[in-house]
């Protein structure tokens, strides 16, 4: 038994008409787009990947500076409340 009940017998027969109606030759063209157009997926995959990290990345930046700002301006008016606090 092969896969799901076809042996392998059944399954170079089909293949042998596969080969016999189709031949060698647009075989080798269809495997061959077939791997580019796998080879396209995974790229562009990847590359959506790549541009969704960077955009994380971009906001991690972005929140960063901001709270460096936010930060900063907490300790001026701390330190410009503790100078009005001793000058009084």
């Amino acid at each position: 038994m092969g896969l799901g009940g076809i042996s392998i017998w059944q399954l170079l027969i089909v293949l042998a008409i596969v080969v016999l109606i189709f031949g060698t030759k647009r075989l080798k063209g269809m495997g061959t787009d077939l791997g580019g157009a796998l080879k396209g997926f995974k790229d562009a995959v990847a590359t959506d990947d790549d541009a969704e990290k960077e955009q994380n990345l971009e906001a991690d930046n972005t929140a960063d500076a901001s709270n460096n700002t936010v930060n900063k301006e907490k300790a001026e008016a701390t330190t410009s409340s503790d100078n009005s606090d001793k000058s009084a």
